[in-house]
């Protein structure tokens, strides 16, 4: 009987070891002139790790609810880090010499009043309060609470 049981609960435990976070985050920001704008997310795992159960949800500026994400950022299909690497996120008008570095892009990378968050889990199809949601915050750049002012 114990080994039936043990049986019918393997795929349930390899399902959700499978599912947990792998140790990432943010390494590096660039702000540079007009739309010199970068982000790293560092592996710091063993195993390369498939980008497509994380994001990085944002808000520009002054969020209508501080505190909760405006935009889900997913990474790009079939992106992944492999251990002790970097992957970059720029903005598509950057200097060559960053986008040849660039593992994608994003339009929308802060000019300082915004906020990112490295996140592991889904989108739950709209803003929600990140304490109840379906994802872990991993990491930060800024918050989510806000322009910060001068």
């Amino acid at each position: 009987m114990k080994k039936i049981l043990l049986l019918l609960l393997l795929p349930f435990i390899a399902f959700s070891q499978s599912q947990t976070a792998s140790n990432l985050y943010f390494s590096e920001y660039g702000e540079g002139s007009s739309n010199n704008k970068y982000f790293e997310v560092y592996n710091a795992s063993n195993d390369t790790v498939d980008l497509s159960g994380y994001a990085y949800p944002s808000v520009g500026n002054s969020p209508s609810t501080p505190g909760v994400y405006e935009y889900w950022n997913d990474f790009d299909a079939g992106a992944v880090v492999a251990p002790g690497d970097v992957y970059i996120v720029a903005h598509p008008s950057a200097d060559p010499l960053i986008l040849a570095e660039a593992d994608e892009t994003h339009s929308y990378l802060s000019n300082g009043d915004d906020g990112y968050a490295l996140v592991y889990g889904s989108n739950p199809g709209t803003p929600m309060d990140p304490v109840s949601g379906n994802y872990q915050i991993l990491d930060w750049l800024g918050d989510w609470n806000g322009d910060p002012g001068s």
